[in-house]
């Protein structure tokens, strides 16, 4: 008998999700109109892939789903590509974003993520498992959060990190020559065992 299709139901495994998705903060937030006062919330939320991309969004809605289904849409349009050196990042950054002041620094594999609030979020997020962090002046996740983000963002590539790359390049390009080599060796193998047993057949008894 023929095997029915699985049901979509209760047990039905869902596809994995492309970004991992981390709310940072949720708030009431009021508005001041000439009617009285518009109560809405807003959500910062952060996605990531933990394997060199990361976005942030901040949205605001009258229901707190709604919020953080704005920030998230919102956060997918504004992705970035993290230069990762290992399991850390490539080199330390200092940045001033309003009132935030944002110290990263990279770390020795084992280290692990000394940070915490919103900063430890983004950076696991974008796939870092080694740094050290600090920050100065303001504790408000908002700041501290897009200022996170733009230091990830200004990061770039050190010359160690393209030797690295271009070694790992030829060494795959060495190997794929010698799968090559290894496959091309086989086919001619079964092709001559191919042609003596024809050539046996074809003899008379």
């Amino acid at each position: 008998m023929p095997k029915r299709p699985p049901k979509k139901g209760r047990h039905h495994t869902r596809e994995p999700k492309e970004f991992d998705e981390q709310v940072i903060q949720i708030d009431r937030v009021t508005k001041v109109v000439k009617g009285g006062r518009r109560l809405r919330f807003r959500a910062i939320v952060g996605i990531g892939n933990r394997k060199g991309k990361v976005g942030i969004g901040i949205g605001k809605s009258h229901e707190v789903t709604g919020a953080i289904q704005k920030a998230i849409s919102k956060a997918k349009k504004n992705l970035i590509k993290v230069p990762l050196d290992g399991s850390t990042i490539p080199h330390d950054i200092k940045i001033d974003l309003k009132s935030s002041n944002i110290l990263l620094l990279p770390a020795a594999p084992g280290t692990g993520i000394i940070a915490g609030g919103s900063i430890r979020k983004i950076v696991e997020l974008a796939g870092v498992k080694d740094i050290l962090s600090k920050s100065f002046g303001t504790t408000n996740k908002v700041n501290n959060t897009k200022a996170t983000f733009e230091a990830l963002k200004r990061l770039r590539t050190t010359p160690r990190m393209e030797k690295k790359a271009k070694a790992a390049a030829e060494k795959k390009t060495v190997e794929q020559k010698k799968t090559e080599k290894k496959t091309a060796r086989k086919e001619k193998i079964t092709e001559k065992k191919e042609k003596t047993q024809k050539t046996a057949e074809n003899k008379p008894s």
